[in-house]
């Protein structure tokens, strides 16, 4: 494994793999905001070349992963196509070096666990990004539950809806689910990880998937069962002109609301937006409750990766563990199943 350097405020110096929406748009702008010091770069697009080199000019820009790896970083986050993912894993984990892969891991669960058993076996850390676990209506929620706000709950549902009935003209729309297009991997696995974060594994899941304007899926509904009974639905669609509410969690003594998510309003009645500082309102007395929103940022999830790094923990210090990451694909793939028979599919126990 490589040593650790003396550059960004953790010391650690980080290799990105892609510099496009995701490389660029969402890794860079957080490795940055976290102190971490990308310190190369892999892109063969000549105008991401360009747009690297312009943007982080302390930065060497390679043509590849075996180039960047020559490099020798102290960590590699793969911002690449979800096709790609499990050949540049295992090239990581050969070299010893400490990969973050942006989710999700692989495009299937048997994939996926193969590549968390190599780099278990070559003692190589290994995490997967799933940056929505710091977002504010999830760190809420998870306030609110663990305040035990709405008694016990029985149902969990939350929607990542837009209107794009002209779908952008990218890889994600274009490739097949087989090489990890459309949003069933997409979304659901941001989804489903963060139904299974609030309420347990996912034991059984139901499913309608469609295509409608993409080769992949653009149109998903996931009813999951959790193993402590709470039954999550899960929203992913792209041709939606009325969103739903963003979060509504439903229990005995009450409901919490979230509406509208990321600037994108949703068709949901009063209260439409949350007090300054609030997010969501916790519904069950004679007038709703804004609720404040728990700290952290998404920032937080490389501010926990410069931490194992610089203090050597290893795995365990990991911001996310990679055995979340096949159970969730275990459950997309249950749920592409349960779309294609009309029948509710049994999630197999993830091994531990």
């Amino acid at each position: 494994m490589s040593g650790t350097g003396a550059s960004g405020v953790d010391g650690a110096r980080i290799g990105l793999v892609g510099y496009g929406d995701a490389g660029r748009g969402i890794h860079a702008r957080l490795l940055r905001e976290a102190g971490l010091d990308v310190a190369v770069v892999a892109t063969a697009s000549p105008q991401r070349v360009a747009a690297a080199r312009e943007e982080l000019p302390g930065a060497a820009v390679v043509p590849d992963l075996p180039a960047l790896l020559d490099a020798r970083p102290d960590a590699v986050v793969l911002a690449s196509p979800t096709g790609a993912h499990a050949e540049q894993v295992l090239a990581c984990v050969a070299a010893g070096v400490p990969v973050v892969c942006d989710k999700p891991l692989a495009v299937d669960a048997p994939t996926a666990a193969s590549l968390v058993a190599a780099a278990r076996e070559a003692g190589v850390p290994l995490t997967v990004f799933q940056n929505r676990r710091w977002d504010d209506e999830q760190r809420t929620l998870a306030a609110v539950l663990d305040q035990d706000a709405l008694g016990p709950v029985h149902r969990f549902e939350r929607r990542w809806e837009r209107w794009r009935p002209v779908p952008k003209d990218r890889w994600r729309e274009n490739a097949p689910p087989q090489q990890g297009g459309g949003l069933l991997l997409d979304l659901g696995s941001h989804l489903v990880d963060s139904a299974v974060q609030l309420f347990g594994p996912v034991t059984a899941v139901g499913a309608e998937i469609a295509a409608r304007t993409t080769v992949a899926e653009d149109d998903v509904f996931l009813s999951c069962v959790h193993a402590g009974g709470v039954r999550s639905h899960l929203w992913a669609a792209s041709l939606v002109a009325a969103p739903g509410p963003r979060t509504r969690v439903l229990g005995a003594r009450g409901a919490y609301l979230a509406t509208g998510f990321e600037g994108v309003p949703d068709a949901t009645a009063v209260p439409s937006t949350a007090p300054p500082g609030c997010t969501g309102w916790v519904f069950g007395g004679e007038e709703p409750v804004p609720v404040p929103t728990a700290p952290g940022a998404h920032a937080d999830f490389y501010r926990l990766l410069g931490a194992a790094l610089r203090e050597g923990t290893g795995q365990a210090g990991m911001p996310v563990q990679p055995e979340d990451a096949v159970h969730v694909l275990a459950v997309l793939d249950a749920a592409r199943l349960s779309a294609e028979q009309g029948r509710v599919v049994p999630v197999a126990p993830s091994a531990p």
